[in-house]
C-alpha cells in the first residue's frame, strides 16, 4: 500500500515513516498543501492522511480538492488535534473516511488503515454485465473473449466502468490517465473514449451506453439491454 500523508510537523513525519515502514507501507509525506497536491498530480496513493491545520491550507480545503480531482478511489483518514463533534462531522461530512485526534495511537492507526483498505481495494475480476475485467492482468474480456486495448484504453475502460453514472469531465479523465502536468490535448481523450466505445462494444445492446455531454466529457450508464 501507498500512503501519502500531510503534515507540517516533522516530528509526526518522523514518526509516520517509521510506523509505516514497520508495517511494510510505503509512505511519502509533505509538509505543504501545495507540495502535497502536486504529488497527487504524479503519483498514485491507495490512501491519504491529511492534517487539518497547515501552513498554506486547511485540510478541509485540501480533501475537497482531492474528491474533486480524484474521486472517491482514494481513502482519507484525518488526523488533527481539533476534537469537537462539530470539527469531526465537517471532516466526515467533506469526505474524510475516518477521523483521528492527535497524538495518534499506533496500533489503532494501522488497525483503521487496515480496515479501509479491506473496504476500498477493488477485487482483482469485476464482472459488470458481459464484461469481465481481470485488474491484475490488465484484461478486458467481452462474453469470453479477450479485447485487445492500450494501458491507457484499459485505464480509461475500467474507470469509467467503476464510476457509473458519474459526469467525468475530459480535464478530469486527463488528470486521472496521463498525470496532472500532462502536455496532452483535450481530444485525446475523445479518441479514446472512441476507441474503447468501437473495441469493447459499449452500446445498449450490451446493456451500456457512453453518453458525451457537449463541451465537457463523458458518462457511462448502465442500460436495459432487453428493450434494445
Amino acid at each position: 500500500m501507498r500512503i501519502g500523508v500531510l503534515e507540517d510537523d516533522m516530528v509526526q513525519q518522523g514518526l509516520y515513516k517509521l510506523w509505516f515502514a514497520t508495517a511494510g507501507y510505503s509512505c511519502a509525506c509533505y509538509g505543504t498543501a501545495e507540495a502535497f497536491e502536486r504529488a497527487l498530480g504524479q503519483e498514485n496513493f491507495d490512501l491519504l492522511i491529511i492534517d487539518w491545520m497547515l501552513p498554506d491550507s486547511t485540510g478541509e480545503v485540501v480533501l475537497q480538492r482531492v474528491r474533486e480531482r480524484r474521486g472517491w478511489e482514494v481513502a482519507v483518514i484525518f488526523i488533527t488535534s481539533r476534537e469537537s463533534e462539530t470539527d469531526i462531522v465537517n471532516a466526515l461530512r467533506s469526505g474524510a473516511d475516518d477521523y483521528l485526534v492527535k497524538p495518534p495511537k499506533y496500533q489503532e492507526l494501522l488497525a483503521r488503515i487496515e480496515s479501509l483498505s479491506r473496504r476500498i481495494k477493488p477485487p482483482a475480476l469485476l464482472q459488470i454485465g458481459p464484461y469481465e475485467i481481470n485488474q491484475t492482468s490488465h484484461q478486458i474480456r467481452l462474453r469470453g473473449e479477450e479485447v485487445e486495448l492500450t494501458n491507457r484504453e484499459f485505464g480509461l475502460a475500467c474507470y469509467m466502468f467503476q464510476n457509473p453514472g458519474k459526469l467525468l469531465s475530459r480535464a478530469h479523465l486527463l488528470e486521472k490517465l496521463w498525470g496532472l502536468n500532462a502536455n496532452v490535448d483535450t481530444r485525446t481523450i475523445d479518441t479514446h473514449v472512441s476507441r474503447i466505445r468501437r473495441k469493447l462494444q459499449i452500446m445498449p445492446t450490451n446493456g451500456w451506453e457512453i453518453i458525451p455531454v457537449y463541451g465537457f466529457g463523458y458518462r457511462i450508464e448502465k442500460v436495459n439491454a432487453a428493450a434494445h
